[in-house]
Protein backbone atom coordinates (compact mmCIF):
# COMPACT_ATOMS: atom_id res chain seq x y z
CA UNK A 1 0.00 0.00 0.00
CA UNK A 2 1.41 3.55 -1.09
CA UNK A 3 -1.18 5.72 1.03
CA UNK A 4 -0.18 8.49 2.69
CA UNK A 5 1.70 8.14 6.34
CA UNK A 6 0.56 10.82 9.68
CA UNK A 7 1.94 14.15 9.25
CA UNK A 8 4.30 12.79 11.84
CA UNK A 9 6.25 10.18 9.97
CA UNK A 10 5.23 11.82 6.81
CA UNK A 11 9.39 13.13 6.25
CA UNK A 12 12.61 11.27 6.05
CA UNK A 13 16.02 11.55 5.75
CA UNK A 14 18.32 9.95 2.95
CA UNK A 15 21.62 9.89 3.17
CA UNK A 16 22.73 8.99 -1.05
CA UNK A 17 25.63 9.14 -3.37
CA UNK A 18 26.31 12.20 -5.26
CA UNK A 19 25.93 11.36 -8.92
CA UNK A 20 21.53 10.78 -8.31
CA UNK A 21 21.94 14.43 -7.12
CA UNK A 22 23.81 16.07 -9.14
CA UNK A 23 22.48 14.22 -12.47
CA UNK A 24 18.94 15.93 -11.41
CA UNK A 25 17.28 12.72 -10.94
CA UNK A 26 16.15 13.28 -7.39
CA UNK A 27 14.60 16.79 -8.65
CA UNK A 28 12.66 14.49 -10.97
CA UNK A 29 12.14 12.00 -8.82
CA UNK A 30 11.58 12.94 -5.49
CA UNK A 31 7.78 15.32 -6.18
CA UNK A 32 6.53 12.55 -7.99
CA UNK A 33 7.29 10.47 -4.84
CA UNK A 34 5.90 13.19 -2.55
CA UNK A 35 2.53 13.84 -4.45
CA UNK A 36 1.55 10.29 -4.56
CA UNK A 37 2.48 9.15 -0.83
CA UNK A 38 2.47 13.03 0.96
CA UNK A 39 6.53 11.90 1.98
CA UNK A 40 8.57 14.68 2.21
CA UNK A 41 12.60 13.30 1.84
CA UNK A 42 15.29 15.40 2.87
CA UNK A 43 18.83 14.59 1.08
CA UNK A 44 21.74 14.23 2.10
CA UNK A 45 24.37 13.86 -0.76
CA UNK A 46 27.70 12.25 0.24
CA UNK A 47 30.35 9.74 -1.24
CA UNK A 48 28.40 5.66 -0.82
CA UNK A 49 30.88 5.06 2.10
CA UNK A 50 30.11 8.23 4.05
CA UNK A 51 26.01 7.87 3.18
CA UNK A 52 27.18 4.35 4.43
CA UNK A 53 28.30 5.66 7.84
CA UNK A 54 25.55 7.56 8.21
CA UNK A 55 23.00 4.99 8.03
CA UNK A 56 25.20 2.74 10.39
CA UNK A 57 25.37 5.83 13.00
CA UNK A 58 21.65 6.44 12.56
CA UNK A 59 21.44 9.58 11.21
CA UNK A 60 19.66 8.11 8.01
CA UNK A 61 16.31 6.33 7.46
CA UNK A 62 17.14 4.84 3.76
CA UNK A 63 20.12 4.76 1.72
CA UNK A 64 20.42 5.71 -2.26
CA UNK A 65 24.02 4.32 -2.95
CA UNK A 66 26.24 2.43 -5.68
CA UNK A 67 28.81 0.00 -4.05
CA UNK A 68 27.31 -3.41 -3.58
CA UNK A 69 30.00 -5.12 -1.58
CA UNK A 70 30.04 -2.14 0.52
CA UNK A 71 26.03 -2.59 0.99
CA UNK A 72 26.05 -6.34 1.24
CA UNK A 73 28.67 -5.63 4.11
CA UNK A 74 26.03 -3.15 5.67
CA UNK A 75 23.74 -5.80 5.52
CA UNK A 76 25.34 -8.75 6.73
CA UNK A 77 26.51 -6.63 9.56
CA UNK A 78 23.09 -5.46 10.74
CA UNK A 79 22.47 -2.38 9.83
CA UNK A 80 20.31 -2.42 7.46
CA UNK A 81 17.09 -4.54 6.62
CA UNK A 82 17.24 -5.51 3.11
CA UNK A 83 18.78 -4.15 -0.24
CA UNK A 84 16.68 -3.56 -3.29
CA UNK A 85 18.33 -3.38 -6.84
CA UNK A 86 16.72 0.27 -8.23
CA UNK A 87 18.78 0.96 -11.27
CA UNK A 88 21.79 1.03 -13.30
CA UNK A 89 23.78 2.84 -15.51
CA UNK A 90 27.77 2.61 -16.46
CA UNK A 91 30.94 4.37 -15.39
CA UNK A 92 33.16 6.07 -18.65
CA UNK A 93 36.48 7.48 -18.73
CA UNK A 94 36.89 10.74 -19.56
CA UNK A 95 39.78 12.83 -20.90
CA UNK A 96 41.28 15.37 -23.22
CA UNK A 97 40.29 15.24 -26.92
CA UNK A 98 43.53 15.07 -27.50
CA UNK A 99 43.92 11.37 -25.45
CA UNK A 100 47.80 12.03 -24.58
CA UNK A 101 47.85 8.71 -23.30
CA UNK A 102 45.94 7.08 -26.19
CA UNK A 103 43.45 5.63 -23.72
CA UNK A 104 41.03 5.33 -26.59
CA UNK A 105 38.44 1.82 -26.56
CA UNK A 106 36.73 -0.07 -24.56
CA UNK A 107 39.47 -1.68 -21.91
CA UNK A 108 39.35 0.01 -18.91
CA UNK A 109 42.62 -2.05 -17.64
CA UNK A 110 44.18 -1.18 -20.57
CA UNK A 111 43.76 2.28 -20.31
CA UNK A 112 44.70 2.95 -16.95
CA UNK A 113 47.79 0.62 -17.75
CA UNK A 114 48.66 3.63 -20.12
CA UNK A 115 48.28 6.30 -17.90
CA UNK A 116 50.15 4.81 -15.27
CA UNK A 117 53.24 4.13 -17.81
CA UNK A 118 52.81 8.07 -19.20
CA UNK A 119 52.30 9.83 -15.87
CA UNK A 120 49.65 11.35 -16.79
CA UNK A 121 47.31 13.87 -15.22
CA UNK A 122 44.23 11.43 -13.26
CA UNK A 123 41.76 12.69 -10.92
CA UNK A 124 40.77 10.50 -8.68
CA UNK A 125 37.65 11.42 -6.38
CA UNK A 126 39.74 9.89 -3.22
CA UNK A 127 36.60 10.05 -0.95
CA UNK A 128 35.56 6.74 -0.49
CA UNK A 129 32.25 7.10 -2.87
CA UNK A 130 31.19 4.40 -4.88
CA UNK A 131 32.51 5.93 -7.85
CA UNK A 132 36.31 5.88 -6.22
CA UNK A 133 35.26 2.37 -4.87
CA UNK A 134 34.98 1.55 -8.58
CA UNK A 135 37.96 3.28 -9.50
CA UNK A 136 40.32 1.54 -7.08
CA UNK A 137 39.25 -2.31 -8.42
CA UNK A 138 40.00 -1.20 -11.69
CA UNK A 139 43.19 -0.26 -10.72
CA UNK A 140 44.09 -3.33 -8.81
CA UNK A 141 42.62 -5.96 -11.46
CA UNK A 142 45.09 -3.70 -14.44
CA UNK A 143 47.76 -4.88 -11.95
CA UNK A 144 49.16 -1.44 -11.73
CA UNK A 145 51.07 -0.75 -7.84
CA UNK A 146 52.38 3.00 -8.80
CA UNK A 147 49.32 4.93 -10.40
CA UNK A 148 52.29 7.65 -11.55
CA UNK A 149 52.94 11.05 -10.67
CA UNK A 150 50.31 12.74 -12.23
CA UNK A 151 47.59 11.18 -9.86
CA UNK A 152 46.15 13.12 -7.85
CA UNK A 153 43.19 12.20 -5.09
CA UNK A 154 40.78 15.65 -4.37
CA UNK A 155 38.55 14.12 -1.58
CA UNK A 156 36.08 15.66 -3.67
CA UNK A 157 32.25 15.24 -5.02
CA UNK A 158 32.03 13.77 -9.39
CA UNK A 159 31.27 17.63 -10.61
CA UNK A 160 34.06 19.27 -8.37
CA UNK A 161 36.80 16.35 -9.91
CA UNK A 162 35.43 16.94 -13.19
CA UNK A 163 35.60 20.64 -13.15
CA UNK A 164 39.64 20.01 -12.10
CA UNK A 165 39.76 17.49 -14.75
CA UNK A 166 38.47 20.04 -17.39
CA UNK A 167 40.58 22.78 -16.06
CA UNK A 168 43.33 20.78 -15.89
CA UNK A 169 43.37 18.66 -19.48
CA UNK A 170 43.60 15.53 -16.48
CA UNK A 171 41.41 11.87 -16.84
CA UNK A 172 39.11 11.32 -14.59
CA UNK A 173 36.65 8.28 -13.95
CA UNK A 174 33.01 9.70 -14.09
CA UNK A 175 29.18 7.81 -13.78
CA UNK A 176 27.52 8.36 -17.18
CA UNK A 177 24.67 10.37 -15.23
CA UNK A 178 26.84 12.88 -13.41
CA UNK A 179 29.15 13.21 -17.07
CA UNK A 180 25.71 13.67 -19.11
CA UNK A 181 24.28 16.56 -16.93
CA UNK A 182 27.82 18.21 -16.28
CA UNK A 183 28.46 21.23 -18.08
CA UNK A 184 31.81 22.86 -17.97
CA UNK A 185 33.35 20.05 -19.82
CA UNK A 186 35.95 22.61 -21.58
CA UNK A 187 38.27 19.62 -24.01
CA UNK A 188 37.11 16.48 -22.10
CA UNK A 189 35.25 13.93 -23.70
CA UNK A 190 34.35 10.02 -23.01
CA UNK A 191 36.87 7.93 -24.34
CA UNK A 192 37.04 4.84 -22.66
CA UNK A 193 33.22 3.15 -22.80
CA UNK A 194 31.37 -0.57 -23.01
CA UNK A 195 33.94 -2.63 -20.78
CA UNK A 196 31.31 -4.94 -19.47
CA UNK A 197 33.34 -4.00 -15.57
CA UNK A 198 31.81 -0.49 -15.82
CA UNK A 199 28.69 -1.27 -15.37
CA UNK A 200 27.74 0.53 -11.91
CA UNK A 201 24.15 -0.63 -9.89
CA UNK A 202 22.56 1.43 -7.53
CA UNK A 203 20.78 0.16 -4.58
CA UNK A 204 18.00 0.61 -1.50
CA UNK A 205 18.27 0.26 1.72
CA UNK A 206 16.02 0.75 4.63
CA UNK A 207 18.05 1.11 7.99
CA UNK A 208 17.34 -1.42 10.84
CA UNK A 209 15.23 0.20 13.16
CA UNK A 210 16.77 -2.60 15.40
CA UNK A 211 19.94 -0.54 15.74
CA UNK A 212 18.74 2.65 16.08
CA UNK A 213 14.95 2.69 16.94
CA UNK A 214 14.20 6.17 16.20
CA UNK A 215 14.84 5.14 12.40
CA UNK A 216 11.96 6.28 10.33
CA UNK A 217 11.11 2.43 9.42
CA UNK A 218 7.95 3.16 7.43
CA UNK A 219 8.77 6.52 5.79
CA UNK A 220 11.27 4.80 4.52
CA UNK A 221 9.54 1.08 3.58
CA UNK A 222 7.14 3.65 1.54
CA UNK A 223 9.87 5.32 -0.39
CA UNK A 224 11.83 1.62 -1.56
CA UNK A 225 8.17 0.42 -2.26
CA UNK A 226 7.47 2.91 -4.89
CA UNK A 227 10.60 3.36 -6.17
CA UNK A 228 10.52 -0.26 -7.04
CA UNK A 229 7.36 -0.30 -8.23
CA UNK A 230 5.98 0.15 -11.43
CA UNK A 231 5.52 3.73 -10.92
CA UNK A 232 8.72 4.52 -9.65
CA UNK A 233 10.86 2.40 -12.03
CA UNK A 234 8.76 4.18 -14.68
CA UNK A 235 9.73 7.59 -13.47
CA UNK A 236 13.43 6.83 -13.15
CA UNK A 237 13.15 5.85 -16.88
CA UNK A 238 11.92 8.47 -18.20
CA UNK A 239 14.31 11.44 -16.62
CA UNK A 240 16.19 12.16 -19.62
CA UNK A 241 18.91 15.05 -20.34
CA UNK A 242 18.73 16.05 -24.14
CA UNK A 243 16.87 13.18 -25.18
CA UNK A 244 19.53 10.47 -23.60
CA UNK A 245 18.51 8.17 -20.69
CA UNK A 246 20.44 8.62 -17.81
CA UNK A 247 19.41 5.92 -15.40
CA UNK A 248 18.04 2.19 -16.19
CA UNK A 249 15.61 0.90 -13.78
CA UNK A 250 16.24 -2.84 -13.33
CA UNK A 251 14.35 -4.13 -9.82
CA UNK A 252 14.05 -7.54 -9.58
CA UNK A 253 10.33 -8.49 -7.99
Amino acid sequence: MLGALSNASAQLMMASTTSTEQSGLFAHLLPAFKNTTGVDVKVVALGTGQAIDMGRRGDADVLFVHDQVAEEKFIAEGWGIARFAVMYNDFVLVGPASDPAKTKGKDITLALQKLAQTQTSFISRGDKSGTHAAELRYWQISGVVTKGAGYKECGCGMGPALNMAASTGAYALTDRGTWLSFKNRADLQVLVVGDNRLFNQYGLIVVNPAKHPYVKKDAAQKFVDWVISPAGQKQIASYKINGEQLFFPNTKK
